[in-house]
């Protein structure tokens, strides 16, 4: 069995997720949206098909590198945020800044919600 990372969107709930699934199981927080569209004039390339442009938000940069890190030696992703709008944005976010940097090649990634953290759930 492989590492497998568990990325959820809080520290708090980083922290009680890690004591339910084990050793082989890391768990870190994104700390909420990981990145932004670019400020003022071209966020958007009219065109290019609308295309965005977006850069990580600098408070995150560094949860950001960590999840990078931490990839690289995993070998499932498993993209436990929020099931909301943010939620979905920031794994969707987290998953193209992941593929860009190349840590994701060769390796499952799941989207997984959480309704309930406890033992028993």
């Amino acid at each position: 069995m492989g590492k497998k990372l568990v990325i959820v969107e809080s520290p708090a709930k980083a922290k009680t997720i890690k004591k339910y699934l084990g050793k082989d199981v890391e768990v870190l927080a994104s700390y909420g949206h990981v990145r932004d569209l670019q400020p003022k004039e071209g966020a958007v390339d009219p065109s290019n098909d609308f295309a965005m442009k977006y850069q990580v938000i600098d408070r995150n940069s560094k949860h950001v590198e960590a999840i990078a890190k931490a990839m690289k030696k995993a070998d499932t992703l498993y993209l436990a945020t929020d099931p909301d709008r943010e939620g979905e944005a920031i794994s969707w976010h987290l998953y193209e800044l992941l593929k860009k940097k190349g840590v994701l090649k060769d390796k499952e990634t799941f989207r997984v919600v959480f309704h309930e953290i406890t033992k028993q759930a």
